[in-house]
């Protein structure tokens, strides 16, 4: 019976991933409904990722209105212009900070055509720092203070004595260095083959003798009035969350019994901070609805939605099984669990969903701490296969030709950044944890 639930699960997710987008969350709830005709009862929904989710996008949503991501990309864009010799370097800096800052991989959007143009104004194979810059993106979802995947993950590990500030401080640094680190070496990988001039590349070559390729150069944004402003409030939120959070921590202890839990302090902070852009910048509630991010938060949620609880009632139902193969691996082979996550995720499709997913029963067989967090950055594997909504506008934005998804499907640029990134991220988690759980 658990290879036919099996069979299921990976089925609703290869028809979803096929379709691409919202379909994946479409397939979770389908994947569901089916194994409940097989007698499986539904795990449970993952609401409150959900809802930290949509209150994230709410207050990015009504900056991006504001005027508030323009801002901030124009400033993207002159430090990126300004120092275009470390565009490899400095493009995935921008991305990890931006999503850092805000929760979401989406942003990682608005910079792209950013990045894409420094390149080719400046003779660089644009291929290159926009797939590290992709799955920086990526990486820091599971460094960010506000994003769903951080903030379950610290509610799971608490029980475990570890707790959000200690997870952050673990997990910032090695997956911030592990970005870094990764630039270095596909910069050096690049300089030993003599392929990081975009010139010498014969697909663009080709595309430029037919005049395909358009070097558009900096733009001038009009910033609105309240760009600035929204970004700044943004920023108070987010301060607020993290002040909030270090007041209520165990080890801290300044507040002993907090009216509100983390997890509903995240909402209404961030709710709060989509209240306060609209009535500040003057923001037209209805045009929050058609902003971008808004459209592409509601996405995820509605995906995560479905692919989380379809790995929760799988796994629920057939835990005992899952500790009983997997226990004596783990126990031995303890950073396996980082081969596991990244395999997990790239299936599932969300750090958020798969941390909901496989965490708890994680813990339940024992895994250290020290274990767990250390292969938190392993959630992150969503470039393995190349659906996800920021790797193809990757390659759609690249008019170069150089940034292509191979025949094979898995020959495309991402995937060998990315592993080493993980790979990174997780060493380095091992040694910071170490020093500070």
């Amino acid at each position: 019976m658990i290879a036919l639930q099996l069979a299921v699960v990976l089925a609703a997710i290869f028809v979803g991933a096929r379709r691409g987008g919202i379909a994946i969350g479409f397939a979770g709830g389908l994947g569901v409904l089916v194994l409940a005709l097989l007698g499986v009862s539904p795990g449970a929904m993952p609401l409150d990722v959900i809802s930290i989710i949509m209150s994230v996008i709410a207050a990015i949503a009504a900056m991006q209105v504001a005027g508030g991501m323009d801002y901030l990309v124009d400033l993207a864009d002159r430090f990126l212009r300004r120092n275009p010799r470390y565009l490899t370097f400095l493009a995935p800096m921008v991305t990890y900070l931006m999503t850092f800052m805000a929760g979401t991989g989406h942003t990682a959007f608005s910079t792209l055509p950013v990045i894409t143009e420094v390149a080719k104004e400046n003779n660089i194979r644009p291929s290159r720092p926009l797939s590290v810059a992709v799955v920086a993106s990526q990486m820091a979802i599971t460094a960010s203070p506000i994003s769903a995947a951080v903030v379950f993950f610290a509610s799971a590990m608490e029980p475990h004595g570890v707790d959000y500030l200690e997870l952050l401080a673990v997990v910032v640094p090695s997956t911030f260095l592990a970005c870094m680190a990764t630039a270095a070496l596909m910069m050096g990988l690049d300089r030993l083959r003599g392929t990081g001039a975009l010139s010498t590349h014969p697909e663009f070559q080709r595309r430029w003798a037919t005049g395909e390729v358009v070097v558009a150069g900096r733009q001038d944004r009009q910033i609105r009035p309240g760009g600035r402003r929204s970004v700044a409030i943004f920023l108070v939120g987010l301060l607020g969350v993290m002040t909030y959070a270090t007041l209520i921590s165990d080890k801290v202890g300044l507040v002993a019994e907090p009216v509100m839990e983390r997890d509903a302090a995240i909402i209404a902070f961030m709710l709060a901070t989509a209240a306060v852009i609209v009535l500040a910048c003057k923001v037209p509630t209805q045009d929050i609805l058609g902003a971008s991010t808004f459209k592409a938060g509601m996405s995820a949620s509605i995906c995560v939605l479905g692919v989380a609880w379809l790995g929760t009632t799988f796994v629920s139902a057939n835990e005992e099984a899952i500790m009983r193969v997997a226990g004596d691996l783990l126990a031995s082979q303890p950073w396996a669990l980082a081969v596991v996550l990244a395999f997990a995720s790239a299936l599932l499709y969300s750090q958020a969903a798969t941390a909901k997913a496989l965490v708890p029963t994680a813990l339940a067989i024992g895994i250290a701490p020290l274990t767990a967090v250390a292969s938190f950055a392993a959630v992150s594997a969503l470039f393995v296969l190349p659906t996800y909504p920021t790797l193809l506008a990757a390659v759609e934005m690249d008019d170069t030709g150089t940034t292509r998804i191979g025949r094979f499907v898995f020959n495309h640029p991402f995937l060998l950044p990315g592993t080493l990134n993980i790979a990174i991220a997780v060493c380095l988690g091992f040694a910071f944890g170490s020093v500070i759980l």
